[in-house]
């Protein structure tokens, strides 16, 4: 049928509203004569006034679609993360290969303690110095305090900072009982920079052995005390976790001493000599760990030997600590520990050529390429020369930039002088607009002209 009706043809019926089932009984006339009796009440109602008619504001939300879980559902990225690096604890627990800690008697430490303290408070030559203000105290007396209570352990700490444990020992540590003195002569033969537990040395300061002291009556117990009778027997390493050029989980042995008697190293045996630190230019900081062993009796380590002619020779310096206490678990501990880190210097570049007749190797970090839109024919209110600069490589353009500076620089007099007032002076009027910028900021030293 065709529903299109005038108003004017609306109008003429005057039907009540209640002939819904009149509607419903004849669908022959459905839409016209639902929409006659629906206008003509609207018209004749005097319930609706024009003055009753208003606006209602709803708010609706639009659906949307979540991606995974619900948030109060989904687990957290701490919670996630947990649950990856879940470890067994038994498998993780960590193995002391060291010496145990002997506690002395508290009542002994407090009684001590307590004599020294009267001591001190009785003696008047200290209240005459305080009060004069020129008391000093000895910090080798303090040092060897710390040595004997909380030093060891905080050697420890240290070592587990920086790990040393993790890639020498791997799940296994020791607490270092026997103060390990190590310090490198200079050129004079004066003992100029001391090793302690990750200080910095040059390689240009580290180019000789060095000179090692330890107390080798050490008893174990936290106190100095004399053996009674024999030998005590000590083996040095000073090996490179960081250095290894072809295996990531070896390491180089740089000295080796082994069958040190009663504490004297000259009268040890040299089983691998003396090499000085070779980090690679651009491989930061090296760690180079001084590990001291104690032995029951003479032991031959000649399978690690290495010649005085092969000394240069960095394949027969391969090591291992791990591998290497397993095979004398048995005969040696661990007892002494300090470690030193070590960067690359000029110094090295001359060491590289004449003594280890080999290319000094550089190393660059190689960072992820960042992403690049696909180049356009014509891209609009973008810099030129920066615009193609990104998609070629960046070494190149760097060599053709420092090509250009050279070629303004004398051979013998150098490079001009910079101007004094660069925006003063000013550019041709016939340089293209971008070529008028990258000169502005080369005369300021702004961007590129600073990586050159």
């Amino acid at each position: 049928h065709s529903h299109n009706l005038t108003f004017r043809e609306l109008s003429k019926s005057s039907a009540p509203l209640h002939a819904t089932s009149t509607i419903q009984n004849k669908p022959a006339k459905s839409f016209a004569m639902a929409a006659r009796i629906g206008v003509q009440s609207l018209l004749s109602g005097p319930q609706l006034l024009a003055t009753s008619l208003s606006t209602t504001r709803l708010q609706v939300r639009h659906g949307h679609r979540l991606r995974g879980k619900a948030p109060g559902v989904a687990k957290t990225l701490e919670q996630r993360l947990a649950e990856e690096r879940a470890v067994d604890p038994e498998v993780a627990r960590k193995v002391n290969i060291g010496y145990p800690h002997l506690k002395p008697a508290r009542s002994a430490q407090l009684k001590e303690r307590l004599d020294h303290l009267k001591a001190q408070r009785s003696n008047p030559e200290l209240e005459k110095l305080a009060r004069a203000k020129t008391l000093t105290v000895d910090p080798e007396l303090v040092r060897r305090d710390w040595l004997k209570t909380s030093g060891p352990f905080h050697v420890q700490r240290l070592a587990e900072h920086y790990g040393v444990f993790e890639h020498l020992f791997g799940a296994a540590y020791f607490v270092p009982r026997v103060n390990l003195k190590v310090a490198f002569p200079t050129s004079g033969g004066e003992l100029a920079s001391p090793v302690y537990y990750g200080n910095v040395i040059k390689p240009s300061e580290a180019t000789s052995e060095p000179d090692v002291q330890f107390d080798p009556n050490f008893d174990f117990k936290g106190s100095d005390s004399k053996q009674v009778g024999g030998d005590s027997w000590w083996t040095l390493v000073l090996t490179n976790p960081d250095g290894h050029f072809t295996e990531s989980d070896k390491e180089y042995c740089h000295w080796f001493v082994a069958n040190i008697p009663n504490g004297d190293v000259a009268k040890g045996e040299r089983i691998v000599p003396y090499l000085q630190p070779i980090p690679p230019k651009g491989t930061g900081f090296h760690r180079h760990v001084f590990v001291l062993y104690k032995q029951e009796k003479k032991l031959d380590f000649g399978e690690y030997a290495v010649g005085e002619q092969d000394r240069t020779d960095l394949a027969k310096r391969t090591f291992q600590t791990v591998e290497f206490y397993r095979r004398f678990q048995d005969e040696i501990t661990p007892a002494g520990l300090a470690f030193f880190q070590a960067d690359w210097d000029q110094s090295l570049v001359g060491f590289y050529h004449d003594v280890l007749k080999r290319k000094h190797p550089v190393y660059e970090y190689d960072f992820p390429a960042p992403y690049l839109r696909d180049q356009e024919w014509f891209p609009l209110r973008r810099p030129f020369n920066l615009y193609m600069d990104k998609y070629r490589d960046p070494k190149q353009v760097a060599k053709e930039y420092l090509a250009r500076k050279l070629a303004r620089t004398h051979p013998f007099e150098g490079p001009e002088p910079a101007l004094r007032f660069p925006n003063a002076h000013p550019v041709p009027r016939e340089v293209p607009s971008w070529l008028t910028t990258q000169i502005k900021k080369d005369r300021r030293g702004w961007g590129r002209v600073n990586d050159v």
